[in-house]
């Protein structure tokens, strides 16, 4: 067996697994008809659900004003200057510890701002007032004065001094993280909850905080969780679990190396960590929740999450939960399995049904790695079918699983309300500082569990949760921002999700481009490979296997036939006794012969068209996504290249030749080729870096002679012969492989 083979995480044999993996880039419109069918709903049905939604939304706006964090959302979310302005203030105040550099920050982040748009917007006065302060903060810093009232306020605060104005943003931020964080630690955040929870609420406990970095923070972060347990243990006073207080846990906080490129570790050392925390909350008989997380971290959880429910001193505990993320293509497929599995082990579990966070991550990421789509859907209607879906599905699922909705969607709540009928084996969720009029009104009328997720936390890890929250609820489509903005109706807030897609032309938005089409009509993106897919990562290794013993060789080439050159062999950097290839190298002679070649040759090249040499470069770019596993190969046992850097390194070199390759269209007619160009490779970069100084001489019209590291000829001379391949003529491109003193 190949030494790369043993760390290549297993493809289990498992039909349901296997299912999820194949909807991770799925076709959206083949996703959503396949929910839309599954889910039966029924015209009558979703009718009497929107209607439900309606009453429930003017009910709420007749309840009484929004809370102050739903005001903030709505009035500064990233979609304006200002909220990003605001969240880089924020990361200024924690980040920088002399008050010299916080007061040019506050300088650079609030003055640009156009704060008194916002003037008087708010239904909270705190909100109102926070506009005031910033507005005041930014005439402070003004380049102009404007007369009359900021031109008195502006005199007013420039006597107070800006050491005074820190001092007041700083509150400011203090003041916002008490709004959304129950507690600094776990014995605040309890005293706080202390409250609803005599009028029939219960909470679920989220330790703030991102992913561990170091060994050191994943150790905190187990020892936080730890005591958070056991302090919660002692509001654990009811028999069943769903009665009491639970808690997340977010598995990148337990390990610094929570990637499928670190699986066997991952598995060895974080297994352990989720099972002594489970055995804690066990034995307080509370809920504990495994965090939903990246997109490319699903099927490594899912791995973790069926080690630990497999573990016998769990089976009778019915506190272990999973968090579903309804906005990626894999939600149904998920709940699917962890029933199967449930089956299979005979557990009870609990599933936490959100809509999703970091939307537009998922969406960069695919784009940044050239994925053929996306694992998120890509319009908001589409999720919010998809929840409805899992929620059907969810309460169809009941003798194992314990469903846990957490929306502020009205129409979402309407449908669990409708789609359960009499039933009460299922929760309602909502984040602590949000959706508090509609969940009161679902919890006293219809006598439905409600449990609020609350951050627990210094204010200084308030920042991306924040963040997190905006990116969520800021944008002007999201409901936290319609249900605040009451010129909109509460029938047009409510409408049917399958009502919207019926009357749009495609359900992918038009306006996310796919990613092969990131840079639109002027190039094609170079096509990805996810590692973190297995399946994926399986394919490569199948077509790598045959090269795993192949021997290469790398010779002069050139326009005139040669006679053979001494040779060295070749070995693997990271394998010694791995003999990758030979290289036989340039003597004077050959350089000399090929300079002639390429002197002799250049005028014809130049002359050729700039759409025929434009054309080379894009078949060559075909070639080297099309040996993409030779280079691949290659990469990884001459230069030492990981999976992911062998990736990356293809990638490049193809963008590189479809890059070019387009430029022309933006060049001079008048300018001419210059000749011959020499093109010297490092080894660092034996493909990318290689190819395109090499596709930038070859598409200007001029003649190359390359000269790769003396480390890495094989990589170029195996990108030499597809050159070759694609049209290139020998006497516009030539490789000499040898030594610097000698080439």
């Amino acid at each position: 067996m190949h030494a790369e083979q043993s760390v290549i995480p297993p493809l289990a044999d498992d039909k349901l697994r296997q299912k999820i993996r194949d909807h991770y880039l799925k076709n959206e419109a083949e996703v959503i008809a396949g929910l839309v069918e599954n889910a039966c709903f029924e015209d009558q049905e979703r009718k009497a659900i929107s209607t439900m939604a309606a009453e429930l939304i003017s009910k709420v706006r007749a309840h009484g004003s929004p809370s102050m964090m739903e005001n903030f959302l709505a009035e500064y979310g990233l979609s304006t200057r200002e909220g990003v302005a605001l969240m880089c203030l924020a990361e200024a105040l924690l980040r920088v510890p002399d008050a010299q550099t916080i007061d040019e920050l506050i300088e650079d982040k609030i003055s640009p701002g156009n704060w008194g748009e916002h003037l008087g917007h708010s239904g909270s006065a705190l909100v109102n007032a926070s506009t005031w302060a910033l507005m005041l903060t930014g005439k402070i810093v003004a380049p102009e004065d404007e007369g009359g009232l900021r031109l008195t306020l502006h005199g007013l605060v420039k006597r107070l001094g800006e050491p005074l104005v820190r001092n007041a943003v700083g509150q400011a931020m203090r003041e916002l993280g008490r709004h959304f964080v129950l507690g600094t630690d776990i014995d605040e955040a309890r005293k706080r909850a202390r409250e609803l929870q005599k009028l029939g609420y219960t909470y679920s406990y989220d330790m703030l905080g991102e992913a561990a970095r170091t060994e050191a923070d994943a150790r905190n972060y187990h020892l936080a969780y730890s005591d958070a347990i056991t302090g919660l243990a002692k509001d654990c006073k009811h028999s069943s679990t769903r009665d009491n207080p639970g808690i997340s846990v977010k598995l990148s906080a337990l390990h610094p190396r929570y990637e499928m490129g670190q699986y066997h570790r991952v598995i060895d050392e974080l297994i352990p960590r989720v099972e002594s925390l489970a055995m804690l909350a066990c034995s307080a008989n509370m809920g504990f929740n495994i965090d939903a997380e990246e997109a490319d971290r699903l099927d490594i959880s899912l791995d973790v999450i069926e080690a630990v429910l497999a573990n016998p001193a769990l089976r009778d505990w019915d506190g272990f939960g999973v968090v579903v993320q309804a906005f990626g293509k894999r939600a149904m497929p998920v709940l699917e399995w962890l029933y199967a599995l449930t089956q299979r082990l005979d557990r009870k579990i609990m599933v936490r049904l959100v809509k999703g966070a970091y939307w537009d991550t998922e969406i960069k990421r695919a784009q940044v790695l050239g994925l053929s789509d996306y694992p998120v859907f890509t319009r908001k209607v589409n999720t919010d079918i998809s929840y409805l879906a899992c929620a059907r599905k969810l309460l169809a699922m009941t003798d194992r699983i314990y469903p846990q909705f957490a929306t502020h969607n009205a129409h979402s709540v309407a449908a669990v309300l409708k789609l359960a009928g009499d039933r009460h084996d299922y929760e309602f969720q909502r984040l602590h500082g949000m959706g508090e009029s509609l969940h009161e009104h679902v919890h006293s009328k219809h006598d439905a569990r409600c449990r609020i997720y609350a951050p627990v936390g210094e204010h200084q890890d308030l920042l991306a949760y924040l963040v997190r929250r905006l990116l969520e609820n800021g944008a002007n489509s999201s409901f936290v921002n319609q249900i605040v903005d009451t010129s909109i109706s509460p029938e047009s807030i409510a409408r049917d999700p399958i009502d919207v897609i019926s009357e749009l032309e495609n359900l992918s938005n038009p306006n996310i481009t796919m990613p092969p089409g990131l840079y639109g009509s002027t190039r094609l993106n170079s096509k990805g490979w996810d590692i973190t897919d297995l399946t994926c990562l399986h394919d490569i290794h199948r077509s790598r296997e045959p090269l795993s013993t192949k021997i290469w060789q790398a010779k002069p080439l050139t326009a005139v036939a040669i006679s053979h050159t001494t040779s060295r062999d070749v070995f693997n950097p990271a394998d010694p006794g791995d003999r990758v290839g030979a290289v036989f190298e340039a003597d004077l002679d050959i350089v000399e012969q090929a300079i002639q070649s390429a002197v002799e040759g250049s005028v014809e090249w130049s002359r050729t068209s700039r759409e025929d040499r434009a054309a080379c470069l894009q078949r060559v770019a075909d070639l080297y996504e099309q040996n993409a596993p030779e280079f691949f190969a290659l990469l990884a046992r001459e230069a030492g290249k990981s999976w992911l850097d062998a990736v990356g390194e293809v990638r490049e070199a193809v963008d590189f030749a479809r890059y070019y390759a387009t430029q022309l269209d933006s060049l001079d007619t008048s300018l001419a080729a210059r000749g011959v160009i020499a093109c010297i490779s490092p080894w660092n970069f034996p493909l990318a870096i290689f190819s395109g100084q090499v596709f930038a001489a070859l598409v200007t019209g001029n003649c190359v002679i390359a000269k790769p590291a003396e480390q890495t000829s094989l990589v170029a001379a195996f990108a030499g012969d597809l050159i070759y391949r694609a049209g290139i003529p020998a006497t516009a491109f030539q490789l000499l492989p040898g030594t610097g003193a000698v080439v």
